[in-house]
């Protein structure tokens, strides 16, 4: 084994990170989306396509996977059909691991130790890992019942403040104009694109409630709920707030200085992102396998 590949894949991209096992880096390599939600043959494809062109940055051949250990965080982990398939079309990789891409996240954002990493971007969730090795979870429930406080549930609310102004249940806002611009002023084009649409789609009117907020209270009110509801995924997971806090994702690092002083007092810089935490996943599973083998 000579190589050690770190993957950060999602529903928009994938990231991939090329080490050699004494840790020197090689090169970094990219490629289209890898969330297993959108197919398990097409997240492959993409991991590899990533990892190859991490390999060919540096000028180097692509080395048969048996002399590479990967380890993935993807979106749709979680989900263990999922996640059994991908295991089951392992391309012959001497070592392979995958985990949510929240938990390598995390375990970027905190070099490996113990800490609270809270996520907000097209969806929401909440991770821990605690001083005992013991992981937790809240949240990431996804984008239809849950995922508050992120892009995606910011743009269901205003979508739907937009609908209810259209009728005239609400008076017309700032933030409800902008909606009618961005989905249509029709009740037809409105109905469709609510129809057609999904969590990516309603992420991209957050910037709208943020354009807003001077200018329309209810747009104000949606990101002061925002806020709060971030703050409650990190008091979830760590009640006492023993551990080191980091906020990751678009709309989390927007809404962290929002937050109450106490969590804010909390809060550290992530250390790496979420390809680094795989690569740090990918050396623990291949130290684990060499004592094994002592």
């Amino acid at each position: 084994m000579e190589y050690l590949i770190g993957v950060d894949g999602g529903g928009s991209g994938t990231r991939a990170l090329v080490h050699r096992t004494d840790g020197q880096a090689v090169g970094a390599g990219r490629s289209g989306p890898s969330a297993l939600g959108q197919g398990i043959p097409q997240a492959w494809d993409n991991v590899l396509l990533a990892a190859r062109r991490g390999f060919e940055t540096a000028g180097l051949p692509v080395p048969s996977w048996s002399r590479c250990a990967l380890a993935a965080g993807l979106s749709g982990v979680s989900h263990a059909p999922w996640r059994d398939e991908f295991l089951a079309l392992d391309p012959g990789f001497a070592r392979l691991e995958a985990d949510t891409d929240s938990f390598t996240m995390l375990l970027g954002a905190h070099g490996g130790q113990p800490g609270v990493i809270v996520i907000a971007g097209t969806g929401s969730i909440a991770e821990a890992l605690r001083a005992d090795g013991l992981r937790a979870t809240v949240g990431g429930w996804g984008f239809r019942v849950d995922d508050e406080g992120s892009g995606g549930w910011l743009g269901l609310q205003a979508v739907r403040h937009g609908l209810a102004a259209f009728d005239g249940r609400v008076n017309a806002s700032p933030l409800a104009r902008r909606v009618w611009m961005h989905c249509g002023d029709e009740r037809e084009t409105l109905q469709e694109w609510c129809s057609v649409s999904g969590q990516f789609e309603f992420a991209q009117l957050a910037r709208a409630v943020f354009e807003c907020e001077a200018t329309d209270p209810v747009a104000a009110r949606m990101l002061q709920d925002a806020t709060q509801a971030l703050e409650d995924l990190a008091l979830a997971i760590d009640p006492r707030g023993r551990l080191p806090l980091a906020i990751a994702g678009s709309i989390g690092e927007r809404l962290a200085p929002r937050m109450r002083p106490a969590l804010r007092g909390r809060l550290v810089p992530a250390q790496a992102g979420a390809a680094e935490g795989a690569l740090m996943l990918a050396r623990r599973a291949v130290r684990k396998e060499t004592e094994a083998a002592l």
